[in-house]
């Protein structure tokens, strides 16, 4: 009896954690949408800022961590004409652009010449395009908005910033 009784307990147990592991490409969706609805003030939060593994929100007095997608690294930038800020891991809920509302025309080649990304996108309320990179790589960026352009050099290793306030428009 006591044997059936293990058995049984340890496959209800199996199947408990089937049942609570998450499906990688649905988490890593609701990661991608939970940063950007906190990009669009959809979302609120006392807190909330990437680095280059984990989406961190603070509220009162908790906080949560949630692991980024392990094969793509979110990068937010803030092109900008006159006036930026430092930064290294974006806050979701704290930093600004200066260019609010702005459509920019992005470009972003592998350092092999391969074509990454290639689309106009408009910054958000606070400045900033989101974009998500493959990661541990290194990539030409070309932004052009008006008659103005920045090109950047953009990392995606471990160490990478995720909030790129250093590009100028000229």
């Amino acid at each position: 009896m006591k044997i059936k009784l293990v058995l049984f307990i340890s496959i209800a147990f199996l199947f408990v954690l089937v049942g609570c592991t998450n499906n990688t490409e649905s988490s890593t969706e609701d990661i991608k949408s939970m940063i950007q609805d906190y990009s669009t003030h959809q979302l609120t939060a006392t807190s909330a800022s990437v680095n280059a593994t984990q989406l961190m929100v603070e509220n009162d007095d908790t906080q949560e961590n949630y692991e980024l997608p392990e094969d793509e690294f979110f990068v937010s930038i803030a092109p900008y004409i006159n006036e930026t800020h430092p930064c290294t891991f974006h806050s979701l809920t704290g930093c600004q652009g200066e260019l609010v509302n702005k459509p920019f025309d992005i470009y972003i080649e592998d350092m092999e010449g391969n074509l990454v990304f290639d689309d106009t996108v408009e910054s958000f309320d606070n400045g900033f395009v989101d974009l998500w990179l493959p990661r541990d790589q290194e990539f030409k960026a070309t932004i052009t908005y008006e008659d103005k352009q920045a090109k950047s050099t953009i990392s995606t290793f471990e160490d990478a910033p995720t909030c790129i306030t250093t590009m100028q428009l000229m």
